[in-house]
């Protein structure tokens, strides 16, 4: 499509990095990764890598007839005012030094202000090997949401076990194939049918033990501990 003639990409990151890697293998013509306030030139697209506060700024820069999209997940088409405008998130982490196939079989949420526009986003999403999912401005947050306890969450959960387990002597390296078995089992299965451990089998007597073992240790997750119990008893007897 015409609109793919030439893609300036606005953010040298490592996500900008790796979108423009990603976008060059699948055979476009990619300029950059640019710095901010580079000049993207008369390129038909720009699509603007940079934090969510900046975008509205960077976007004001770039000259109207192009096409301007920003890869927040959270961020509606409005910060891109003026423009014919779309949103590519890329559903996946991206470590630096990424190899361009880093999106392969990922997930991405995009928008477009018109039907053009939401066929340039999608394009491009499948350049880069993505999956590519409509995602309503008004539904972004939410969309976003799930995406940081999916990942950033799970992060955070998984460095609290690290902690606990440390007390006993256990590496967290013994806890990964049980933390991939158990992400696998909820992949194939969903939540409901994946959960196991001493509250889906109703032992609360175990659970007071854990607990216990939490305060005395890491007395700081305690509060932590208590909501995830109360969250996992709710989806056992869902």
């Amino acid at each position: 499509m015409r609109e793919l003639d030439s893609i300036a990409v606005v953010g040298a990151g490592r996500l900008g990095t790796a979108l423009a890697a990603a976008l060059r293998a699948a055979g476009l013509d990619v300029r950059g990764p640019l710095r901010r306030g580079e000049t993207p030139g008369d390129a038909t697209a720009v699509l603007l890598c940079v934090p969510d506060a900046e975008i509205a700024s960077a976007a004001a820069q770039i000259p109207t007839g192009a096409l301007v999209g920003h890869c927040s997940g959270a961020t509606g088409l409005d910060a891109l005012a003026g423009h014919e405008a779309f949103a590519l998130h890329p559903l996946m982490t991206v470590p630096s030094g990424a190899p361009p196939s880093v999106f392969a079989g990922a997930g991405a949420a995009i928008a477009g202000s018109t039907p053009r526009a939401l066929a340039v986003a999608e394009a491009l999403a499948r350049a880069a090997g993505m999956v590519p999912t409509a995602v309503a401005d008004v539904d972004r947050a939410a969309y976003h949401a799930a995406a940081s306890i999916a990942s950033n969450y799970l992060v955070t959960l998984e460095g609290a076990a690290e902690r606990l387990a440390a007390t006993a002597g256990v590496d967290r390296g013994l806890l990964v194939p049980l933390v991939r078995a158990a992400v696998e089992n909820w992949a194939a299965r969903g939540a409901a049918d994946a959960l196991t451990g001493p509250i889906a089998r109703g032992d609360e007597a175990t659970v007071a033990r854990q607990r216990a073992a939490v305060a005395e240790r890491t007395p700081d997750l305690v509060p932590l501990f208590d909501a995830l119990a109360d969250a996992t008893r709710s989806l056992a007897a869902a």
